[in-house]
């Protein structure tokens, strides 16, 4: 099951959702060297985290797939959002020195290929940042959470991805060590429960956050591939996106 972007924003947007962004931030954090004029794309729902991370980039896209529809970013000025098809990304070769991934790589239908193809668009000292559902972690077998939808991760089925799709994995986090509770009180302890579990159950987060960087040194086979799909995104109803335009998942249909 795919998340929408509706639900996406909404779930940010609830007390819940917002102490889920700290704790990703704070994952984020300690993986996300400064890169001086990086030219940064995010890949799925990554919003909250292009706002805070890309403020000193030279240039900043937000890409969302097309199964999960997209929304204009950034509120104010031109739009920088593009939906698109994970496997087919509309940007030339070595042309991005980083590619974050919120909400993605777990929804793709193939998660080797998607990989694949951000090899080919970052430059060659390029950075792939990824953040998925830990496997071994609780948020992955709750629904009412973004987290709980898509195929979980456990990190050496994300390293084994990452060295096929010649990345070399440089940095490992994680996030999410607070249960995902909805009920106030138990929220009140979120900063306890995240201390406690970076140190005592790291292996139990929600999340795992893993940097990564593009090998240049083996070479891959070029091989030309064919669209299988074509999206036709629609407008979405009326009301449905509280100010901001949004398109919603169009019809699939064969290519």
């Amino acid at each position: 099951m795919n998340s929408d972007i509706v639900d996406l924003r909404s779930f940010y947007s609830t007390p819940l959702g917002r102490l889920a962004e700290q704790s990703i931030t704070m994952g984020l954090s300690s993986v996300w060297a400064g890169l001086p004029n990086e030219r940064l794309v995010g890949l799925g729902y990554t919003l909250p985290w292009l706002d805070r991370f890309g403020s000193d980039a030279e240039r900043v896209f937000a890409f969302m797939p097309a199964t999960q529809g997209a929304v204009v970013w950034p509120a104010n000025g031109p739009s920088s959002t593009a939906l698109v098809f994970d496997e087919e990304l509309p940007l030339v070769d070595s042309s991005i020195d980083r590619v974050l991934l919120v909400h993605s790589l777990e929804h793709a239908e193939s998660p080797r290929e998607t990989l694949k193809e951000i090899w080919r668009v970052l430059s060659p000292a390029g950075r792939i940042v990824i953040v998925v559902p830990n496997r071994r972690g609780v948020w992955a077998r709750f629904e009412h959470t973004p987290f709980g939808t898509g195929r979980p991760f456990s990190s050496g089925q994300l390293n084994e991805l990452l060295r096929e799709a010649n990345f070399t994995v440089s940095a490992w986090s994680d996030a999410l060590h607070f249960p995902p509770s909805r009920r106030k009180w138990m929220m009140k302890f979120d900063h306890l429960f995240e201390r406690a579990g970076r140190r005592l159950w790291p292996i139990f987060s929600g999340v795992i956050v893993v940097e990564a960087q593009k090998r240049v040194y083996q070479g891959i086979p070029v091989a030309q591939r064919a669209s299988r799909r074509v999206f036709m995104p629609v407008l979405s109803p009326s009301g449905a996106t509280r100010g901001f335009p949004a398109l919603r998942r169009g019809d699939e249909r064969g290519g």
